[in-house]
């Protein structure tokens, strides 16, 4: 399996937006030039795996959070991406997306 930069470069993009940094704040806090966090987010280089990890550092992501769509066993950071997700629903919220999960989830596993 290769990696796909392309999500890696979005899942660093989601998790710099959501601390509400902009580029050169990322750049900033791990050592990385401002144009080189450009072409990452936008999949037009690759990065190496010293670039990765103060990425990761610098965002305080652990590195299967970033590359999980390329690795085999990342069940785990799913189930904390929901959980994430959930985490602020109301009551009324959690049982309409308890129903919804459940109808997709039948209809994946009828496939």
């Amino acid at each position: 399996m290769s990696l796909d930069y392309t999500s890696i470069g979005q899942r660093i993009k989601e998790l710099r937006t959501a601390k509400g940094w902009t580029q050169a704040k990322l750049a900033e806090k791990s050592g990385i030039e401002p144009s080189n966090i450009s072409h990452i987010e936008r999949a037009a280089t690759k990065l190496s795996l010293p670039t990765l990890v103060n990425i990761a550092n610098a965002l305080g992501a652990t590195l299967d959070e970033i590359v999980y769509d390329s690795i085999i066993k990342s069940a785990h950071i799913s189930v904390q991406r929901i959980n994430d997700i959930l985490a602020d629903c109301t009551e009324d919220e959690l049982k309409a997306l308890a129903e919804v999960l459940k109808t997709t989830k039948a209809i994946l596993r009828n496939k």
